[in-house]
């Protein structure tokens, strides 16, 4: 049985459908801070089979040996973690303690009961800004931002515990940037409040939710002075979780790997490419610089395929159109 953390929230519940399809049993285990139980109900209906949940906080022992204590569980794909890259800088200690101490309870319980195998969800921000692209696994480590370095310090913690412990199976994917949805339409991503991320605020700004888009600078050094980033699918992201828990027992080591496309796209290129897409026009003003944002950054992917046999299969235009029919079925999201 695999314990999935965080799984109601956008990446794991498009996980829980990859592993359904791959023949996985699961539990999802979730405070719904930021996620919905109706995103759980959606993928019942999707794998047409009921989900076992446990509603708990990562940080709390007794929450998640209770989960331990009713199933029996042999690996763990942990995505619990709180996300926002403003909030973090506004609210440290908050990600620290959400983020840090809620995995190593999780890691505790885990030796407790003898469970010995994890993927977790890190992030291509803990390459701070990159002296060159495309980024290798190997690229100097830096963070711009709290939530960056809580996934930067989880990744050393799980170094240190397989130092520790040689009979841990540890998979680190550094997952570029996620958009998309269910070709369904049905589950997507759902953010509280105002979106931190490019796609869903380009998706609701096209829905009429706002009025326009904040691009945050103009002068970067890229093709339209707008930043680059690598944007992934959420379904290709999905499998290369399953991917990782289909090879995990036969590794040694600490296994870290990035999951991009290998293609850089700019926010002026994702706003046209949505407008394509949807039929709908985005308006957009200029804005200053973010503070922590850099110009480019995208994945060198040739690592994950050598050693996951994984890599990308959809392009930008399925993703916008995937985006679109989810915002578009679900205008205010779950709600």
């Amino acid at each position: 049985m695999v314990l999935v953390t965080g799984g109601a929230g956008y990446i794991g519940s498009h996980t829980c459908i990859a592993l359904h399809q791959a023949g996985f049993d699961f539990l999802v285990f979730d405070n719904l801070c930021n996620s919905s139980l109706e995103s759980l109900k959606r993928v019942e209906k999707i794998i047409n089979k009921k989900i076992k949940f446990v509603e708990g906080d990562i940080r709390s022992k007794e929450n998640m040996q209770k989960a331990f204590e009713m199933y029996e569980i042999d690996s763990v794909i942990h995505f619990a973690g709180l996300k926002a890259v403003g909030e973090s800088v506004e609210l440290p200690l908050k990600y620290y303690d959400n983020n840090i101490n809620g995995t190593l309870v999780l890691l505790e319980v885990m030796q407790e009961y003898n469970c010995k195998k994890i993927v977790f969800s890190s992030s291509a921000t803990v390459y701070g800004d990159p002296h060159t692209t495309p980024i290798k696994e190997d690229f100097p480590l830096s963070c711009t931002n709290p939530y960056g370095r809580t996934k930067l310090f989880i990744e050393e913690i799980l170094r240190d515990v397989y130092r520790a412990d040689s009979d841990f199976k540890i998979v680190i994917l550094r997952y570029f940037n996620p958009v998309g949805a269910h070709q369904s339409g049905t589950i997507g991503e759902d953010p509280n409040g105002k979106p931190n991320n490019l796609m869903p605020f380009i998706a609701q700004t096209a829905v009429g939710k706002h009025e326009f888009l904040s691009v945050f600078g103009d002068d970067y050094d890229t093709i339209d002075g707008t930043g680059v980033r690598d944007y992934i699918h959420v379904v290709d992201l999905a499998q290369g979780h399953v991917n990782s828990l289909q090879k995990i027992s036969s590794l040694d080591g600490v296994l870290t790997v990035n999951l991009g496309t290998g293609n850089g796209y700019s926010v002026l290129e994702m706003v046209a490419a949505f407008e394509k897409a949807s039929g709908k026009k985005v308006a957009y003003k200029i804005a200053p610089r973010r503070e922590g944002d850099i110009a480019a950054c995208f994945a060198d992917p040739a690592y994950a395929k050598e050693v996951l046999g994984w890599s990308a299969t959809k392009e930008l235009n399925e993703m916008c159109e995937d985006s679109w029919r989810w915002q578009s079925n679900n205008p205010n999201g779950y709600n």
